[in-house]
């Protein structure tokens, strides 16, 4: 393994804390929006339809990849800028 894999774990370990905390509050901020509701759907809310749910997940499932992707591209450019070479 290369060293700057090494060096880089840890950094995209708190970058990708740091993401899903990012997600997780842009995906409640949109259920709001949404949903009309302060809490999104979990699977097994009895009071809840499928099409409700279904829709709470995709759109969740959709924030966090992008903030993930965002996340991951940023550590990965700062990196490069700061090491000069790409810790992939």
């Amino acid at each position: 393994m290369k060293a700057s894999k090494i060096v880089y774990k840890p950094v995209g370990l708190a970058l990708g804390a740091l993401g899903g905390a990012v997600a997780g509050a842009a995906f409640k901020q949109a259920w709001k929006v949404i949903g009309h509701d302060e809490d999104a759907p979990d699977a097994t809310d009895e009071d809840r339809a499928w099409r409700e749910i279904l829709l709470a997940a995709a759109l969740q499932g959709a924030i966090f990849a992008v903030v993930k992707a965002a996340v991951d591209r940023g550590g990965a450019v700062a990196t490069h800028r700061v090491t000069g070479v790409w810790p992939g």
